[in-house]
């Protein structure tokens, strides 16, 4: 039974207390006038929005201005739509009286007053970062909680002795954050923008230069802060911008991806891309584990993805004989002066244009043929075809692992034997180990039809350009037109000619959205990475601007050195540390059984220190219980997430809510209730403790551990 009906305020009977006038008259009118400003908005932006649907499309420039005009404004107007009066997160009172009310975006009423500030705003920062010890100027903060559309409970927090008496119904001895903690788990990640801590806080809004690593161990909320810093840098670097780079978010596997979609358009962010590393290349959904241990050393190292350049090159030296061809002879000067054109780093399908253009004006200096009948010429093509061949990225990575001179010669520092252990009897059965050495190929070659499609380019805009010219030296020479506004007059003048013609430029060819370069990456469960993994991202960020998000405790494979160490190997210079040390997530019981687990192999991990108890002990027990563990969840709980993680996905018999995963699966997800099948069958040494350690930790409430 709620108390209203008709107010923003749906608070229950047991807090009654909180329904005082004198508690939330304020903030009822304040919601008033969020509605109606809501209504308006929706409104204004829903017109704005059919009207630039139906406006002509136009050409070129024209056309793409009014794509990113509706983009924009079906981006408005989905965010107005998302929520209703759960826009907003709290309120601030200062000091001086002023109190600010704290929103997912901003948003004024009719006369431009402001109804809320958004959260990435510098004026909400106080609402987030504000403690005892520093309460940035304010005498006290509400957090709300919402539930369809109206506030169920709200929590105040004040920070001026003389405000107690006035607040002391809405006090609680649990703050907004730690009460939702016990809260119910679904299958996407919960919103919890209302209720991020200072020291959460203060990470989502560091700088974005640089490399910034947040480093914590389970529960600490690393997930979280990474994706919150992902919408507060595209909010407050102008740099981060879409057309500028924009963002890229990577996560360690498609449940994971799964798990927080929703999170970055509740805030949002829509124009955000996210991916796994596998998704890099076309090869990467197929890919599978590399099973030997010194191959996944091997290539884990980033020097063999440099050898790639020396698989490029293999193919782009200059013949040493002569060819006779039409009426001239191709010496080796000539194709030596001509493969010497590409500058440095060109890649290898845009290099061959420039060289086979090079060589026919070289040729052409000396024949009495045409350059156009030299192309044509069959023995000259067939030899150039050899010499500077048209490539694919497979086949030369295919050929290291069965060509072992080949292999040889790209990566001279490999001994006999462990070019013998990289030979493999299907070359092409990929595994992920082999995505970083694909993407480096398929950056070094280049798109052999990117040549094509610029050539055909070029001489469309060049007939546009040669059409606009003649219409234009028409009208001038007819001297009919006049409008008295010195139309022929401007014709005349180059300036209109080039905006004319810009709205004739032909659009670019689709290109790969994941290819980069980004200006920023933000990069969860790092510590998994190898510094050929890393290879592939810094790719992707010339600028260096990254935010590094891991536990080196939760590392599989282990992490020997620091962050600085590992980062700074991988390519990095400007490194900065940041650390979380409190588990919001895990309860105290479940925590006093996994420590230990992560502790018998890594002394100093760094395991974070729990700040709840759920009071429910870690059961032990037989795997026969499964089904009644389960059934008896399901029955006493109407709502949450359980997980059965086993060494291999568990098939049992299937329930709602109830999923089954590897603990690698498993990692970065929570559920109520976790239940470890035979955790000893996880494997030995770190990367068995490792999975140990992290399956218990998803546990929000109970874990229950089974063996045979």
């Amino acid at each position: 039974m709620t108390l209203s009906t008709t107010s923003a305020f749906a608070l229950p009977e047991r807090l009654a207390a909180k329904a005082a006038p004198a508690l939330i008259a304020a903030d009822e009118e304040h919601f008033t006038g969020m509605a109606t400003s809501l209504a308006r908005s929706i409104a204004e932006v829903t017109e704005q929005l059919e009207t630039e649907r139906k406006a002509p499309a136009g050409k070129g420039r024209q056309a793409v201005d009014r794509d990113d005009a509706v983009h924009r404004l079906s981006s408005r107007l989905r965010a107005l739509r998302r929520f209703s009066l759960d826009l907003c997160l709290g309120r601030m009172v200062y000091a001086n009286g002023d109190t600010v009310y704290v929103g997912r975006f901003g948003l004024t009423d009719g006369e431009g007053g402001r109804l809320l500030v958004d959260w990435r705003s510098p004026a909400a920062e106080p609402f987030f970062g504000a403690t005892h010890a520093n309460p940035m100027g304010l005498v006290s903060r509400r957090r709300y909680r919402w539930a369809d559309g109206r506030v169920n409970d709200y929590w105040d927090e004040v920070f001026a002795a003389g405000e107690f008496a006035e607040h002391a119904a809405a006090l609680d001895d649990q703050s907004a954050f730690i009460a939702s903690l016990g809260g119910s788990r679904s299958p996407r990640m919960r919103d919890v923008l209302g209720t991020i801590q200072s020291d959460q806080d203060a990470i989502i809004r560091a700088g974005a230069a640089g490399a910034l690593v947040v480093d914590g161990g389970p529960g600490t909320g690393k997930t979280v802060v990474a994706l919150h810093r992902t919408a507060y840098l595209r909010y407050s670097d102008p740099s981060l911008a879409k057309g500028r780079g924009g963002v890229l978010f990577v996560g360690p596997h498609e449940p994971y991806l799964a798990y927080v979609s929703d999170v970055l358009p509740n805030l949002g962010e829509e124009d955000v891309q996210t991916c796994t590393l596998r998704d890099l290349v076309p090869e990467g959904a197929g890919a599978a584990p590399e099973t030997d241990p010194e191959v996944v050393r091997l290539k884990s190292s980033a020097r063999l993805v440099e050898a790639m350049e020396a698989a490029v090159r293999f193919y782009q030296e200059p013949p040493t004989v002569e060819l006779a061809v039409e009426d001239v002879t191709v010496t080796a000067a000539d194709w030596a002066e001509a493969f010497a054109v590409p500058d440095p780093g060109t890649p290898h399908h845009e290099a061959r244009d420039q060289v086979w253009a090079e060589l026919l004006a070289i040729l052409g200096d000396r024949s009495e043929v045409s350059e156009a009948e030299l192309a044509r010429d069959p023995d000259l093509r067939a030899a150039f075809g050899r010499a500077w061949p048209v490539l694919q990225a497979a086949d030369l990575v295919a050929d290291l692992w069965s060509v072992p001179a080949y292999l040889r010669r790209c990566a001279p520092w490999l001994s006999t034997a462990e070019i013998r252990a990289l030979q493999r009897p299907y070359p092409r059965a990929w595994t992920v180990s082999d995505l970083p050495l694909l993407d480096a190929a398929r950056r070094l070659l280049g798109d052999p039809r990117a040549a094509g499609a610029r050539r055909r380019r070029a001489v469309a805009v060049a007939a546009g350009r040669a059409e606009m010219e003649r219409v234009v030296e028409d009208l001038i020479a007819s001297n009919e037109y006049d409008d008295g506004e010195g139309l022929m007059t401007m014709l005349r003048q180059q300036d209109l000619r080039e905006v004319l013609d810009e709205g004739r430029a032909l659009p670019e060819d689709d290109a790969d959205p994941l290819a980069g370069p980004f200006a920023h990456i933000v990069v969860d469960e790092a510590q998994e990475l190898t510094d050929a993994e890393w290879r592939m991202l810094l790719v992707r960020c010339p600028s260096r601007s990254l935010t590094v998000v891991g536990d080196r405790a939760q590392a599989r494979h282990g992490f020997v050195g620091s962050w600085a160490e590992r980062l700074e190997r991988a390519g990095l210079d400007r490194i900065t540390l940041a650390s979380l040390s409190v588990n919001y997530r895990t309860p105290a019981e479940v925590m006093a059984e996994a420590e230990p687990v992560i502790r018998a192999v890594l002394p100093d991990a760094n395991v974070p220190t729990s700040i709840r108890s759920s009071g429910i002990p870690v059961h032990h027990g037989r795997v026969g219980e499964l089904d009644s563990i389960l059934d008896s969840w399901s029955a006493e709980h109407a709502e949450g997430t359980a997980c059965v993680i086993g060494h291999r996905p568990v098939h049992g018999r299937a329930r709602e809510r109830v999923r089954s995963l590897t603990p690698e699966l498993a990692k970065g997800l929570e559920f109520d209730l976790v239940v470890l099948i035979d955790p000893d069958l996880f494997g030995d040494g770190v990367e068995g403790a490792v999975d140990r350690y992290v399956a218990m930790t998803r546990a929000t409430r109970r874990l229950v551990v089974l063996t045979d």
